[in-house]
C-alpha cells in the first residue's frame, strides 16, 4: 500500500470490553472520494474520529504519506458534520476567517483579531473561498439569515480555507430538503475535483453514496456472539469501486442482499 495517502495496518478501536472497530487494513489513494455506509452504531463515526485525531486507536497503526498520523487534528484534515457547525455571532465573512485567525500568533488567537496585512490577506481568501461555495452575495449575513443549505455551504467554505488534502465528511447532507441536497451534492462533487482532495463521507443514504463517491465501504460486523455483542467489532465487509469498467456484477449482486439496500441504488451503480 505504499501508493497510498492513507493506510490502516490492523486498526482496533475498543473502550474497555466494547470492540467496535477490528482487524481495520486499508489503503486509500490521494483523489479517492470514500462513500462509507453500514448500520447505526456500527463505529462509522468512530473511524472518522481516528483520522480527524480526535480518538487513537487502541491497536494498529494509522500512516498519512507512510507516517503516522498526527494524533491531534491538523490542518491537513478539514471536517463538516451533519449540523451546521459555524458560530451564531460571527457573519459568514468572519465565520470563514476564523482558519487564519486560528492559525495566526498566540497574541492573535487570545485577542481573537487579525491585523494589517493579515487581516487583509485572510478577508481576501476567505471571500474567494465564500465566492466558489456560492455565498460572495451572503459575506456579512449572520447564520441566523442564512438557509440551512447556505449555512452547510459555510461549513464546507470553514473546512476547505487551510486547504486540506483530506476532507471527513459526517453526514453533511442528512438534515437538508431533497432539491437543496441535491445542489449540495453537485458543489462538493465540484470542490472534489477542482482541488483534488480525499474524501471519506459517512452517508445513510446507499443512492447519495454511489452518486458522489469513487469507492463504497459498508462497514458490519463479521463475527457474531449472541450472549456478548460488544465482544466483536465491525470491519470494511464490502470495499467496492464504483467506476463501471471497475465494478464487478458479483459485487453489485453481494450488495444487493445487504437488508434495506435499495434495488434502484445498486443498479444505478453496476
Amino acid at each position: 500500500m505504499t501508493d497510498s495517502i492513507i493506510e490502516f495496518n490492523n486498526v482496533w478501536k475498543e473502550y474497555g470490553d466494547n470492540v467496535v472497530l477490528e482487524r481495520l487494513n486499508l489503503g486509500v489513494k490521494a483523489g479517492e472520494f470514500v462513500s462509507i455506509v453500514g448500520a447505526s452504531g456500527c463505529g462509522k463515526t468512530t473511524f472518522l474520529n481516528l483520522l480527524l485525531g480526535t480518538e487513537q486507536a487502541t491497536r494498529g497503526e494509522i500512516l498519512l504519506d507512510g507516517q503516522p498520523l498526527n494524533p491531534e487534528p491538523g490542518i491537513e484534515r478539514g471536517i463538516v458534520f451533519q449540523r451546521y457547525s459555524v458560530f451564531p455571532h460571527l457573519t459568514a465573512l468572519e465565520n470563514c476567517m476564523l482558519g487564519d485567525e486560528f492559525a495566526g500568533s498566540l497574541t492573535s488567537l487570545l485577542l481573537g483579531r487579525l491585523a494589517g496585512k493579515a487581516k487583509s490577506a485572510a478577508r481576501e481568501r476567505a471571500m474567494s473561498m465564500l465566492e466558489k461555495v456560492g455565498l460572495a452575495n451572503a459575506a456579512n449575513r449572520y447564520p441566523s439569515e442564512l438557509s440551512g443549505g447556505m449555512q452547510q455551504r459555510l461549513a464546507i467554505a470553514q473546512a476547505l480555507l487551510k486547504q486540506p488534502r483530506i476532507l471527513l465528511l459526517d453526514e453533511p447532507f442528512g438534515a437538508l430538503d431533497p432539491g437543496i441536497r441535491k445542489d449540495m451534492h453537485g458543489l462538493i462533487g465540484e470542490l472534489w475535483q477542482e482541488q483534488q482532495l480525499t474524501v471519506f463521507m459517512i452517508t445513510h443514504d446507499l443512492s447519495e453514496g454511489f452518486h458522489l463517491g469513487s469507492r463504497l465501504w459498508v462497514f458490519d460486523k463479521l463475527r457474531h456472539d449472541p450472549q456478548a455483542p460488544e465482544r466483536f467489532g465491525a470491519q470494511v465487509t464490502f470495499d467496492i469501486p464504483l467506476h463501471h469498467e471497475h465494478s464487478s456484477a458479483a459485487q453489485m449482486d453481494q450488495l444487493a442482499t445487504l437488508p434495506g439496500t435499495p434495488k434502484a441504488a445498486v443498479l444505478a451503480a453496476s
